[in-house]
């Protein structure tokens, strides 16, 4: 008896999730094993059911189909498929990577397609290795061309769960190797796997500065500059928190905030 494919789907929209999960139903080799609303229930969902392919709406709020690609951990990321409504970026983006996507509304030619070439990656090994790569390259093309408002707020794994955090409420964010620390304004602590330099990229120049190269500050938050020895200064943030600012970065910190 032939394995079926295990698939699960995720779309904000009701009516495009329902349509898409018929779609999968009339499928013989294809078991539809779960529906999520958001792009948090989509981890949560891909992380406890471990299917064989995903099918992530791009556009969801608060955490959309990239960022479910980001939030989940990497020994759990199964196959993704990314549905949209027609968006040039993201489509070239996706064909320059080799990453799957259907555009809305979903044809059952073009979804039966997609679900071959899922079924065509597990069996071979050597092109499933390859997809977290194309994954993250294509994420990256696709923020680089959409240049994406600043963020809000900011999506963080809690053990099974995902926090959203309120970027105003982010006093600052040190990285310490691959990953990032957020404080914030009442000191309570988070950590999330990003580089810093493309968490600073999505955050508003104006409300945060770079203080060194491991270390970004909230500007509302910083309650006192303190010079050191060598041209260099120790920052003191409302939560007491003290970070220091590098040669470099101290030029900028004079230029951007010490000056009347």
């Amino acid at each position: 008896m032939e394995t079926k494919l295990r698939v699960i789907v995720a779309d904000d929209e009701r009516p495009a999730r329902s349509f898409l999960a018929a779609l999968l139903r009339e499928f013989p080799d294809v078991e539809l094993i779960g529906e999520a609303t958001n792009g948090a229930e989509a981890v949560a969902l891909i992380e406890s059911e471990r299917p064989d392919l995903a099918l992530l709406d791009l556009q969801m709020p608060e955490v959309d189909g990239l960022g479910v690609v980001r939030l989940l951990r990497k020994d759990r990321l199964p196959l993704i498929a990314f549905v949209t409504a027609y968006d040039e970026y993201a489509v070239r983006a996706f064909e320059l990577n080799a990453v799957d996507y259907l555009l809305k509304p979903v044809e059952r030619a073009r979804l039966r397609e997609t679900l071959n070439r899922a079924q065509e990656r597990l069996e071979r090994e050597d092109l499933r290795i390859s997809e977290a790569e194309q994954l993250k390259a294509a994420a990256a093309e696709y923020d680089a061309a959409v240049r994406p408002n600043f963020l809000e707020r900011i999506p963080i794994r809690q053990q099974e769960e995902i926090v959203l955090i309120p970027v105003v409420q982010v006093a600052s964010v040190v990285a310490d190797g691959e990953l990032l620390h957020l404080t914030t304004t009442d000191n309570r602590q988070y950590t999330i796997s990003h580089r810093l330099k493309d968490l600073e990229a999505r955050l508003d120049p104006a409300k945060f500065v770079r203080l060194s190269r491991s270390a970004l500050a909230n500007v509302s938050q910083i309650s006192r500059i303190s010079p050191l020895p060598g041209g260099t200064y120790i920052v003191t943030l409302h939560n007491h928190q003290q970070l220091n600012v590098s040669r470099l970065q101290a030029r900028v910190l004079r230029d951007q905030l010490l000056k009347l």
